[in-house]
C-alpha cells in the first residue's frame, strides 16, 4: 500500500470536518429524546415502557454518536501531527479505502479484527509522537 497524497488526506480531512459537524447536530437534536421520562405524567403502563425504551434507544445512540465524535477528533489531530492514515496499533497504512468508508479508523484491518475479536474496543487517543 502506498502513503496518502496530500489531497487524499485534504478530501478525508474535509469528510472528517462535515461528519463531526453532521454527528455533533444529532448529539444536540437528541438531547430532548434522551431526557429521562417523567413519572408522575399521566399516561398508561404501557405508553410509559414504550416511552423508557425510546429513551435508551436515544441514550445509546447519542452515546455512539458521542464516541465516533472523540474518534474523529483524534484522527484531525493525527491529520495534524501526520500520522493520519497509519494503524495505531502495528504503523502499517490503514488503507485509503478503508478510510473512505470510516475516515476516522485508526487501525488496520487486521488490527482492528484482532481488537475485536479480545473485546478491547475502546476510546482512541492520539499517541503524541511526532
Amino acid at each position: 500500500m502506498k502513503d496518502l497524497t496530500p489531497e487524499e488526506t485534504e478530501e478525508l480531512h474535509s469528510e472528517l470536518l462535515a461528519l463531526n459537524e453532521e454527528l455533533q447536530l444529532q448529539v444536540d437534536i437528541s438531547a430532548a429524546e434522551s431526557r429521562p421520562v417523567d413519572l408522575d405524567e399521566p399516561i398508561g403502563r404501557l405508553s410509559r415502557m414504550d416511552a423508557i425504551a425510546q429513551q435508551n434507544v436515544a441514550l445509546a445512540n447519542r452515546r455512539s454518536a458521542k464516541l465516533r465524535i472523540e474518534r474523529i477528533k483524534s484522527a484531525i489531530q493525527r491529520i495534524a501531527i501526520g500520522e493520519y492514515g497509519n494503524c495505531l496499533a502495528c504503523g502499517e497504512l490503514v488503507g485509503l479505502a478503508r478510510l473512505k468508508v470510516q475516515p476516522e479508523a485508526p487501525f488496520c484491518i487486521a488490527c482492528q479484527s484482532q481488537r475485536e475479536a479480545r473485546g478491547s474496543v475502546s476510546a482512541i487517543r492520539p499517541s503524541g509522537r511526532g
